[in-house]
This record gives structure tokens, sequence and C-alpha cells, in this order.
């Protein structure tokens, strides 16, 4: 470790990837501001790495950062949104890689051609080059395996659910109103890795089966390929874009459920994030989902429409449904994030960690 390497304190240097920050907010934008942008490192000298604009992130991830690491020998780089440039594969055991998911290498069918440009070919080869990541579930944990190098350490870094919204679960002490219609929300950029279009199936068969008046409600940007047209002109579906919190605060409050259809998720955030409003979640019944939301959860298969309306009309109708769902979604939270804890203190002692003790062994230490 060089002298210039040797932050405050004799404390290891650590360069974290902030390039992406500061443009529209999804899902990487949210964990990384949560995970490492408000988080302290006490141990480590954290030194952020900002970007303007498309272009000012495209040159800080791919000339600027590697640049940096030419610089600063002794330092780690921490790359908590896109994947590292090529380039890191010289710095391969000081470079920790969080990944959010692994679709982009095992659902290449859902990608744009942005991101099978810029990112696919990187990830995929900073995942089998590189020694060390961070992963926000054990289902994404599990999808590395096969594809990490046999010395590569994977550890677990959760993160810790906020009521980001302001929600309140108050209302969900009292029965819903008779007669009044089914108000489902769903949250997430519009694009086929979201499975809208599973959605307005189940909605149709809900409208076909009595539910006349059920209302679809959808927030989030409109992304790449044709889901969000076809959203626009399906009965029953409101799609909102970006809300601010006031107003997404107001919507979540007064569904009845959260939906989620998706063909996969490196987590679901969005999911566990309803929950402050007492929201029962149906969702998919995939590994993902069952781990983040354990007993909480309604699980379907978004592919049988049908089953799908009619569990959630028994969902609805159940007299003391939004009490029970209410109870569960607390229990959930508090177990959740129990776990988010232990694996921050985990990743402090990883970033704190002397230079010359390698990454893994300090991750395979700490498990």
């Amino acid at each position: 470790m060089t002298g210039q390497d040797r932050g405050e304190n004799n404390r290891p240097v650590v360069f974290l990837d902030f390039s992406h920050l500061g443009r529209h907010v999804t899902g990487i934008e949210r964990v990384t501001i949560e995970l490492f942008e408000k988080v302290v490192f006490p141990g480590a000298d954290v030194r952020p790495v900002r970007a303007k604009g498309t272009l000012g992130m495209v040159l800080a991830q791919q000339v600027w950062l590697p640049f940096m690491a030419l610089m600063h020998p002794g330092a780690r780089f921490v790359f908590p949104g896109f994947p590292p440039s090529p380039l890191f594969a010289f710095a391969r055991e000081r470079v920790i890689h969080y990944v959010h998911d692994a679709f982009l290498i095992t659902r290449p069918q859902d990608l744009s051609g942005k991101a099978r440009i810029y990112m696919a070919w990187p990830f995929k080869r900073a995942v089998t080059r590189l020694r060390h990541f961070l992963t926000n579930s054990e289902k994404t944990r599990a999808e590395l395996l096969p594809f990490v190098a046999r010395d590569a350490a994977i550890t677990l870094y959760r993160p810790k659910v906020q009521n980001v919204f302001g929600l309140d679960a108050v209302d969900r002490r009292h029965p819903r109103a008779p007669g009044s219609p089914i108000k489902i929300i769903s949250m997430g950029t519009v694009e086929p890795r979201k499975n809208y279009r599973a959605a307005i199936a189940i909605l149709d068969a809900l409208r076909a089966a009595g539910a006349a008046d059920a209302e679809l409600h959808i927030v989030g940007r409109a992304g790449w390929g044709e889901d969000a047209a076809l959203l626009r002109s399906a009965p029953g579906v409101t799609l909102h874009g970006y809300l601010d919190a006031t107003d997404v605060k107001a919507l979540f409050e007064s569904a009845d459920l959260y939906l989620c259809t998706s063909h996969d998720e490196g987590l679901g955030l969005p999911l566990l994030e309803v929950q402050f409003a007492g929201l029962p979640v149906v969702a998919p019944n995939a590994r993902v989902f069952r781990e983040a939301l354990g007993a909480s959860g309604v699980f379907i298969d978004p592919a049988d429409p049908e089953a799908a309306s009619r569990t959630i009309v028994d969902l609805v109708s159940w007299p003391s449904g939004r009490v029970e769902a209410s109870h569960l979604a607390a229990e959930n939270l508090e177990r959740w994030n129990a776990a988010a804890e232990e694996d921050l203190a985990r990743v402090r002692a990883l970033l704190a960690s002397p230079m010359d003790v390698p990454l893994t062994a300090v991750a395979r230490e700490s498990v």
C-alpha cells in the first residue's frame, strides 16, 4: 500500500463509483443510495466518484476509474451500480462488484439494445474474472455461482428496507368499504422483464369474473419495448409514470394489494417497501419472492390469470384479511431488516480490512 493510499488515521482507501447517481432514480440507484451513499463505513476512507450526465458517467466508468486504479495501487474500488470497466481485470484483487441481479446473462431476451452493448458484455466479463462480489439476495448469489471463478467470494449485502414514502398502515385496521373497486398497485420500469402483460391478463380475468371496476395502477417510467403502449390501451389500467413521495403514499395507502408479475428480479425491493402500508403482496411463486416475503407473501402463477384472479378475490374478501396482512407485513419487515443489519456489519469489516489481507479471505471468515 503506497503512502498516497493510506487514508485518514491510516484507514484503507476505498473509491465508490457513484457516477450513475444524479440521473433518474431506478432500483439500482435507490439501492446504491441506501446501501452506500447513506451508510457510514467507519473503518475505511471512502472517496465517492461522481459524474454529470451520461457522457460524464461513461468517461468516469471506462476511463477515470481505471486510471485511478493505476494511480492508487493500494486502494479498493467498489461498483454498486454498473459493471466495472473490463480494464479492471488487472486489479481483480481490489475490486468489489455489487450485483443486483443476474438477468444480464440469464435473460438476454429481456434486454434493450443499450443494455446488451453497455452492460451485458462488461457484466459477464466482470462476473467471470473478478474475485469479490456483493449480492442483494441468496437467489442472486446462487445464480452467480456457476459463472464466477473458483477463487471468488460472494458476500450477502441485503438492503435495509426504509419507509421511503412515509407509508402508514393505520387504515388497515378497518375492513374495506363494501362495493368499492379492487385497487391493485404495481411499481417498476415498464419493460418486458416486469411482465406487465400478465398483470393485464389477471386484471381482465378479475373484471370478467364480476369485479368489473377493478383497477391496476402502475408507478414507474416507460422503458424499452411495446408494453407501455399496450398498458395505455388496456381497460382499467392507469400508468402514472414517476410520482413524488406524497402521491405514492396516497396511492399505496388507498390500495387493496400490491401485484408483482415479473419474470425475474434480483430482489424486488418495492415488494418490501410497500409493506410499510400494511399491503398484502401478491407475487410469482419463485425463490426470490419467497426469500423476500417469507410468510407474508401471497404466491401465484402469473401464467394462470384465472387462478390468480380467484386468489385476489379471496384475499380482498376475507373479513379480517387487511388486519392479518398488516401484521404479517410488519413481522416480515422486522425479519428482513435484522438480517440486513448483520450483512452491513460484515461489509463494514470487509472494507476496513488491511490491504495486505485478501478480500476473499476476509469475506470467508465473516460468513
